[in-house]
């Protein structure tokens, strides 16, 4: 239980509304957020609602959602660097969902050093074998994905495209979309997706 003075202390932070304004900029939904934070919608509200303070590991999970840093919500937006420069080093690697025996992919954020995006990129590699099943999803703007090394199998809309090292593609990502390794090599990509704002 907190006491008043702590209560009044996270409250100025006013980190529920900062949640809110992210994923209504974001034109994503409470069922939508968790599924990608693997968080309950009814915590993810309660969160919203300054009802629920969520525990560093719980802010994580949706910060990388929306591919900001946890200084996001704990410090003021305007004076931060124009410029966010993130290490290789600094990088954390993630499955597709949180918890996932057999991933389709694996993403790392390139860009949650930045704040005020207008997109997010990703490194993204992909393990899942020849003949596994495609995962679909879909989410508001577009999506750009250019392949570094190896073959994608890319379904988008109920096509099937395979993509080679150094092929691009940019689509709607409101259209069920999904991939997967091609081939038995190695396959890796930089994803970038729009907000749709």
């Amino acid at each position: 239980m907190l006491t008043p003075t702590l209560k009044r202390g996270l409250d100025a932070y006013a980190i529920g509304a900062t949640v809110k304004a992210l994923r209504t900029k974001k034109r994503i939904g409470l069922v939508e957020l968790g599924r990608h934070s693997g968080l309950s919608p009814a915590m993810l509200s309660k969160i919203e609602r300054g009802r629920l303070f969520p525990t560093l590991p719980t802010l994580l999970r949706i910060a990388l959602v929306f591919g900001v840093g946890l200084d996001y919500f704990f410090s003021d937006a305007r004076n931060q660097p124009a410029a966010g420069v993130v290490r290789r080093r600094e990088r954390l690697r993630f499955p597709e969902r949180p918890g996932a025996r057999d991933p389709a992919f694996y993403f790392e954020s390139l860009d949650y050093g930045a704040v005020e995006r207008r997109l997010n990129a990703y490194f993204a590699e992909f393990p899942s074998p020849v003949g596994s099943k495609v995962r679909l999803h879909e989410h508001p703007g577009g999506e750009f994905i250019y392949v570094l090394r190896g073959s994608l199998t890319l379904h988008v809309d109920g096509d099937e495209l395979i993509l080679d090292a150094e092929d691009s593609i940019y689509f709607d990502a409101t259209l069920p979309h999904g991939y997967r390794r091609h081939g038995s090599r190695a396959c890796s990509a930089i994803v970038v997706t729009t907000g749709g704002s």
